[in-house]
């Protein structure tokens, strides 16, 4: 979640207000056996901030966290600079200040008012030596203001006490009030030095301007000898021989242009009428910023004076919110043109709309199946997390049934998928693939249908996986069984068998691992049994029989899938998998005229399912 800049502190009893630390926003993910700990920008921050990882083994919770590395001087005063320079100083004083929680022990946080995450917070955090909760005020931000200003450090952030996350959006939820003009611009190219100057003259700068890349000023101060002939020769590998703004700025010097890739921080006195920043001043190069984010969410634009009168209602939305209405039921859509496909230009509003679309297609795949929610909120190359929990914050209409994990020792309460309106709300939370139980409500114990799940090693081509699935087929047909096959939409084969709830999952998890040897006897130099990754030969196919116990989910017919290219889980006719065929001929842009065109080809799994006393008793005898 994203602040807006704001000129002035205030007083409010909704508003709690924390100091602005400068240092590097961090995500520390906690979630999984190994944790993840990351910039904004997906970097990872574990060979970096080593010494603060070492303590994530310390917390007792499973949690996503948010918050600021910080680096102190040996005045104990926050210093970016050291930060930076932390290759050089493996001692330095580090912090990790903690202000949010965005999941705990299977649930979302992200809905629940910002005063009850941050209770949580306190209570889920074990702190040490380098991960700190961070303490705020409520209601006085003016002497807390002045107070942050006689400490000379940077600001403060205001925050509404009743707010929710909303990630990668900046909202007048939370404000950053700043002591000095700060911003982060994008270095576009460099000037000709002057007199006895080296290196550059001066640095040409830019910003993202309704998307088009906009002059905004340039900065020669700032720099001594080393760090000038330091960012030479960063700038020396990007040099571009035309301007990359469309409208070509006038300098005094001639300039050398360079690829709009490295962002760095300036102060500055003003910005005028025109977008230039008056008087800037390098402060230092940005690493975790991307020139993407450098946009107009903060720049060229008068921010909202704060008063002891503001409301505590949101008073603002974005204008890339829309409200919906689905089977009777209102659906808030927000950030429709977030980028879930950065190679491919597809937005989250894509997504939405390819779900509709073929919603009468899936929809029945999906009834009355409890899912494992993959959230991708930030798209396919940001981090994921599984959630399982609804949580308490899931609009009322929403169905969810209650299900006893003996792992967890505790009641799940898992969302279904029933219509439409549910559908895009999932896809809204950043549901890329739908990802149901093998069986419905109201008989969770005996599934509909049995899955034999090709999955290939890196190793393995997909004419590889295509041999082994016609391998199953031939096994199927033996036993005159017939089975339904499907791409996974990644690199493997799903095959699905009707099993019309008459078994319950040990009994159909051991007759798909009788199929699943007799698939490995006719092609054992490309397929294993081992489940072990350690011990399992990495140019051979595990047959894997075990998504056929509670609980197991793999993407749904028609679903798509994370991953490059948009490419959806089709299903096929037997005399379609031929060499040749690859998981991306199906995607999200020709995969509705297809389903039209074959109609839907896995309704049958969905039917009476077959013999199983009969086959087993004919492979037996076979």
């Amino acid at each position: 979640m994203l602040a807006r800049l704001s000129e002035e502190a205030f007083d409010d009893k909704d508003w709690v207000f924390e100091i602005k630390w400068d240092g590097y926003r961090a995500i520390a993910d906690l979630s999984r056996d190994t944790p993840l700990f990351y910039s904004r920008n997906g970097i990872s921050f574990i060979p970096k901030f080593d010494k603060i990882a070492q303590d994530f083994k310390q917390q007792k919770h499973q949690m996503i966290l948010d918050g600021e590395v910080v680096a102190y001087d040996d005045q104990g005063k926050p210093n970016f600079q050291l930060l930076q320079q932390i290759g050089d100083n493996p001692n330095l004083a580090l912090v990790y200040q903690v202000f949010d929680i965005l999941w705990l022990n299977g649930h979302s946080t992200e809905e629940l008012p910002l005063i009850q995450r941050k209770e949580l917070l306190k209570e889920a955090l074990v702190e040490t030596d380098v991960i700190k909760y961070c303490e705020h005020i409520p209601e006085k931000g003016i002497a807390f203001f002045e107070q942050m200003k006689k400490m000379k450090l940077e600001g403060m952030i205001a925050k509404r006490a009743d707010s929710q996350y909303v990630e990668n959006h900046r909202t007048s939820d939370w404000l950053k009030i700043k002591f000095s003009n700060t911003e982060e611009v994008i270095i576009c190219g460099f000037t000709e030095p002057r007199g006895s100057r080296k290196s550059f003259g001066a640095l040409i700068l830019g910003k993202y301007i309704d998307g088009e890349l906009t002059y905004c000023g340039h900065t020669g101060t700032g720099f001594n000898a080393a760090s000038l002939q330091e960012m030479y020769e960063r700038l020396r590998k990007l040099v571009i021989k035309s301007s990359p703004f469309t409208d070509i700025p006038k300098t005094n010097m001639p300039v050398t242009w360079t690829k709009p890739e490295l962002v760095c921080e300036i102060k500055y006195s003003e910005i005028t009428k025109d977008g230039i920043f008056r008087h800037p001043v390098f402060i230092t190069l940005r690493e975790d910023k991307e020139p993407e984010e450098i946009n107009n969410s903060s720049f060229n634009e008068k921010p909202k004076v704060m008063t002891a009168k503001v409301s505590s209602k949101k008073t603002e939305t974005s204008e890339k919110e829309k409200e919906i209405t689905l089977n009777k039921h209102k659906v808030k859509l927000t950030n429709q043109d977030k980028i879930y496909f950065p190679k491919d230009g597809i937005t989250k509003g894509d997504v939405i709309e390819y779900y509709q679309s073929v919603a009468s297609y899936i929809l029945p795949h999906l009834k009355n199946r409890p899912l494992s929610l993959n959230r991708f909120p930030n798209g396919i190359e940001e981090q994921s997390f599984y959630q399982k929990d609804a949580g308490e914050h899931i609009p009322d209409w929403i169905k969810t049934t209650e299900v006893y994990s003996e792992s967890n020792d505790k009641n799940i309460d898992y969302i279904y998928c029933n219509d439409k309106a549910t559908l895009a709300y999932l896809n809204n939370l950043g549901c890329i693939d739908m990802n149901p139980w093998n069986s419905s409500l109201p008989d969770l114990e005996h599934p509909d249908y049995l899955v034999l799940d090709l999955d290939p090693s890196t190793k393995n081509s997909f004419d590889e996986v295509i041999e082994t699935a016609l391998q199953v087929n031939e096994v199927l047909k033996a036993a005159s069984v017939k089975g339904y096959c499907k791409t996974s939409g990644s690199t493997g084969i799903h095959i699905y068998i009707p099993m019309g709830r008459r078994y319950d999952f040990d009994q159909v998890k051991d007759f798909a691992h009788i199929l699943m040897k007799q698939v490995n006897e006719k092609i054992p130099k490309i397929t294993t049994l081992e489940r072990s990754l350690q011990k399992r030969d990495p140019k051979k196919i595990y047959l894997d029989y075990l998504q056929n116990r509670t609980g197991q989910t793999l993407a749904s017919a028609y679903s798509l899938r994370p991953k490059q290219g948009a490419s959806v889980s089709m299903p096929l006719d037997w005399d379609e998998l031929k060499p040749g065929l690859q998981p991306t001929d199906f995607n999200i842009h020709n995969a509705l005229d297809r389903i039209k065109e074959k109609g839907d080809l896995f309704k049958p799994v969905l039917g009476k399912g077959i013999d199983m006393m009969k086959v087993l008793e004919f492979l037996q005898g076979s």
